[in-house]
């Protein structure tokens, strides 16, 4: 679990992903739209990869991927990410964390 939170909190914008997910993909191209450059961690490409979906099952992401950390906190999965930037907040969140600038 101390992997995940590092690894949440060392960029402004970070999602935990799987590469064969539609959603997840949705997810990071949305992020690179709004002009947010997020590290991106491929649970099924790295090796501690079940370690870290379990991991993020712990804290409470579910479903576990993909998991949206802005400015080191969860910010939740797809459905949340979709309802915050269809809010507006999604934008805000990532400039006060200072993911892009405008």
């Amino acid at each position: 679990m101390d992997m995940v939170k590092d690894l949440a909190s060392k960029k402004a914008a970070v999602i935990f992903t799987k590469s064969s997910c539609f959603m997840c993909h949705s997810i990071k191209a949305l992020f690179y739209e709004l002009g947010a450059s997020p590290a991106i961690h491929e649970l099924d490409q790295d090796a501690n990869g079940r370690e870290m979906e379990y991991a993020l099952q712990r804290l409470g992401c579910n479903p576990s991927f993909p998991a949206v950390f802005i400015g080191g906190k969860y910010i939740g999965s797809a459905k949340d990410i979709i309802s915050l930037h269809v809010d507006g907040s999604l934008k805000e969140k990532l400039i006060q964390a200072k993911a892009i600038w405008f």
